[in-house]
């Protein structure tokens, strides 16, 4: 029993170490939302699973066990940055997008709205039907991976050319994540709740759908009826004008 007692000594933290908790804890966090939708998270918790198992055998002093998982991590930490490549470039790349650092990119942004309100605009005015979802914290690649890759900068051009009518991409929705379209022709989730505006077709449903799942802002332009709206947080603002349509880009870019 002393010597159980004697492992579990280290689970006794003072102030040093709380504040280390509550940074590693932090850190962690911002790490789990990274890794959200995508195939590093099932990994990590295996990795999980595995850093329990040794500290399990720490404290019941399976002196193998220990052994074995300790050399396993000194390797596996080499093996984790050729496994979750993709995933750590994808991470630095939203560090640069921190909104603690983003006002080094407030010309660029201010770009990307003009670009994406400009669209939004001449879609509606020539009753072409688009939905455009920007991505927020949590990542749109399980839906991206539905459409076709495109990766272009944000551009006016490039939007209506996709929602031509008629046209492979035209029906799908396109999303955007730092400042580039990254795919378009995307299938997104259709929203369970019940939708009481009858004049609300298949393009509001999904924009909603998507808004209730993740954190991301979603553009809609409706063919029938001109009409722009914008998708948030499981909300739909139905018929709103130019000005409008900036102040929420602006929100969402910035």
């Amino acid at each position: 029993m002393s010597r159980v007692w004697d492992q579990l000594q280290f689970l006794r933290p003072g102030w040093g170490d709380l504040i280390e908790i509550l940074v590693v804890g932090f850190l962690f966090y911002r790490l789990l939302i990274l890794l959200q939708r995508t195939r590093a998270m099932q990994m990590l918790l295996g990795a999980f699973l595995l850093v329990g198992v040794y500290f399990a055998a720490r404290v019941l002093d399976f002196a193998l066990i220990r052994y074995l998982l300790e050399n396993l991590f000194q390797y596996g930490a080499i093996a984790a940055l050729v496994v979750f490549q993709p995933e750590l470039r994808s991470g630095l790349a939203r560090l640069g997008r921190n909104r603690y650092i983003r006002y080094l990119r407030t010309l660029e942004e201010s770009h990307e709205t003009d670009e994406l309100v400009l669209a939004v605009t001449d879609l509606a005015r020539l009753k072409r039907g688009a939905i455009i979802a920007i991505q927020g914290e949590v990542g749109l690649g399980e839906y991206a991976d539905t459409g076709s890759p495109v990766d272009a900068p944000v551009s006016a051009e490039i939007l209506k050319t996709i929602f031509t009518p008629y046209t492979p991409l035209h029906d799908g929705a396109v999303i955007i994540n730092g400042g580039r379209i990254v795919t378009a022709g995307a299938i997104l989730p259709l929203t369970q709740s019940p939708v009481s505006d009858k004049s609300l077709g298949t393009r509001h449903r999904a924009a909603l759908g998507l808004s209730e799942e993740t954190d991301a802002v979603v553009v809609v332009v409706s063919e029938e009826t001109s009409r722009i709206s914008v998708a948030r947080a499981g909300r739909l603002e139905v018929g709103i004008d130019e000005a409008r349509l900036r102040a929420i880009l602006s929100g969402t870019l910035a």
